[in-house]
């Protein structure tokens, strides 16, 4: 598998991970303009994954390493189409959450986010992202851990998982992480639970779609689905997927 590496001129972490990138000789593509307004840009580089390597920002200021998915549930507000959603590498990003977790270093966290965000493409497309202020995204030991996760990525043969897709929960999702650590599970797109009011028969058939391999599961984190609880269940009768909840997954 051919896989991209797309560093922005304009965002600090990039900057920093793709000095660590260089030390390694690991080859990248400079570009000038925000990693969540890159759309179609799988147009023009040909590869069969994009990886963003990007700063993660918060409200909440924790420093963290983590990854997700790029797409809209609702609006496109930063980059993308409206309820639209890329092809989730999930495999990938489990992979680079276990070796995150693995590297991890005092003072970060490593969390998994929710799908979320820009740009648009037609190919397969994941963020690793360093948060979630400006020290952090400065951080050289930050820069080479997610430098020799992608290092890592670029030569692993993916193995065979077990493809989920997760619904409710918080944005940074510490049910389903457990799951993406401990198990054989690979999580493709994940809906918090404040984009639940935008989940639909078509948005879930997209995540269905839009991954890499073809879930077998749909995971619920069932406290995270809030007054959503029966909307959910009733949409998902349409599904012929099994649907377990997160707690009833065993480590």
């Amino acid at each position: 598998m051919k896989i991209a590496i797309i560093i922005s001129k304009k965002d600090p972490a990039s900057l920093n991970i793709a000095s660590k990138l260089d030390e390694k000789k690991i080859k990248y593509y400079s570009i000038d303009k925000k990693s969540i307004n890159c759309e179609n840009i799988d147009k023009e580089i040909k590869a069969d994954l994009f990886i963003f390597p990007t700063k993660h920002e918060s409200k909440s200021g924790i420093n963290c390493l983590s990854t997700h998915s790029p797409g809209n549930f609702g609006k496109a507000e930063l980059g993308g189409k409206n309820k639209t959603l890329c092809i989730a590498p999930e495999n990938y990003l489990k992979k680079a959450m276990i070796e995150l977790e693995k590297r991890k270093i005092k003072g970060f966290e490593v969390i998994q986010e929710v799908t979320h965000h820009g740009p648009y493409l037609e190919k397969p497309c994941m963020f690793i992202e360093i948060g979630s202020n400006k020290e952090a995204w400065s951080n050289k030991k930050a820069g080479k851990i997610i430098a020799d996760v992608i290092g890592l990525l670029l030569k692993w043969k993916p193995e065979k998982y077990i493809t989920a897709i997760g619904i409710g929960g918080l944005h940074h999702t510490p049910n389903f992480k457990k799951i993406i650590i401990n198990t054989n599970i690979a999580l493709g797109h994940i809906c918090p639970k404040y984009n639940l009011k935008n989940l639909n028969k078509n948005m879930i058939k997209q995540m269905i779609k839009k991954n890499i391999n073809k879930p077998n599961l749909i995971l619920l984190d069932w406290k995270g689905l809030g007054t959503e609880k029966q909307k959910i269940k009733e949409i998902l009768k349409e599904f012929k997927i099994e649907i377990k909840r997160t707690k009833g997954i065993k480590n």
